[in-house]
């Protein structure tokens, strides 16, 4: 595996190896070759790149063709510019006809932005996308996931949205570890009086939180939630059932996210406290990881919530 830093280099990276031996890997670009770090790509299979400008409807559109006869494109950008200026094509012309497309939406959520400030920070996109049917929403913790992931999508047949970030990403994961089809990867097992659930980019900071209720005598589980409203969310539900109570991390408006998405699987089939934690009102410029702490995402943020949930 080629050396790649960060969600965007591991998207063009997993692009350029598919690519080798798959003729039908296409990347469609509304005017984001290099925001998608995949200026090589283009250069190495240049009949396999489609530029449409800035214009990410008919970039959707465009992809909805190729998928039509036959072949598998992405179609990379902002999530944002892909979410909302072209929701309706999203849904419309991929979605209803479950055409067998694949998006990557960058610049996620706080730590997926930084000096643009709110009109390139995107934490609605999940909730946008949840509500459309066909969709499979992949939120990989770090560039070795979204590569892994980024692969994996173009093996499912219909649309897939991989949730990518900025390229300044902690890395949480070793580069061989594969995307888990399951929709979760539980990564430490203390005990059962509370279940912290991450999603994407924040991973790093609720390991560090579960240590930190550790040396206070709250033992938890934590898990990596990494793909959301999935078909078979059974071994999600096998950890929700083992635990006392629930709490959710994510860089992401709490509606419509991962923790609407806990929720939903708590009331109809295990009904527990769950507190939720991620984003309430619009962002901020600032330095990705300074905003996190300001918003609430620091370690001892997210341990202060795990010791009172697990009192109530």
């Amino acid at each position: 595996m080629a050396e790649f830093k960060g969600t965007r280099e591991a998207f063009a990276q997993a692009l350029i190896d598919m690519a080798e031996t798959d003729d039908k890997i296409m990347f469609v670009s509304p005017d984001s070759l290099k925001a998608m770090r995949a200026t090589k790509f283009a250069e190495l299979h240049p009949d396999q790149y489609v530029e449409v400008g800035i214009a990410e409807q008919n970039a959707v559109d465009t992809a909805a063709g190729l998928a039509a006869a036959g072949l598998t494109p992405f179609v990379g950008t902002y999530a944002g510019f892909l979410t909302m200026r072209a929701c309706e094509q999203m849904r419309t012309f991929v979605a209803y006809p479950n055409l067998n497309v694949k998006f990557v939406g960058i610049n996620s959520g706080l730590l997926g932005g930084e000096r643009e400030g709110v009109t390139h920070q995107f934490y609605e996109d999940l909730g946008i996308l949840s509500n459309i049917p066909n969709y499979t929403i992949f939120t990989p913790a770090d560039a070795a996931q979204t590569y892994h992931a980024v692969k994996m999508a173009a093996e499912i047949d219909g649309p897939v949205y991989v949730r990518a970030g900025s390229g300044r990403e902690v890395d949480a994961y070793d580069k061989e570890t594969p995307f888990s089809p399951d929709g979760i990867r539980i990564l430490k097992e203390y005990g059962n009086d509370v279940l912290l659930l991450s999603s994407g980019f924040v991973l790093d900071r609720v390991l560090e939180a579960a240590e930190i209720l550790k040396g206070q005598g709250v033992n938890v589980t934590v898990g990596d939630i990494n793909i959301l409203y999935g078909k078979d969310p059974s071994k999600i539900l096998e950890a929700i059932g083992k635990a006392d109570c629930i709490v959710t991390v994510e860089d992401h408006n709490v509606n419509g996210g991962m923790g609407a998405y806990i929720s939903k699987l708590v009331v109809e089939n295990d009904p527990k406290i769950v507190k939720r934690i991620g984003l309430t009102t619009f962002g901020e410029s600032g330095p990705a990881k300074e905003l996190a702490d300001a918003y609430g995402f620091t370690p001892e943020d997210i341990a202060k919530t795990g010791v009172e949930t697990a009192k109530r």
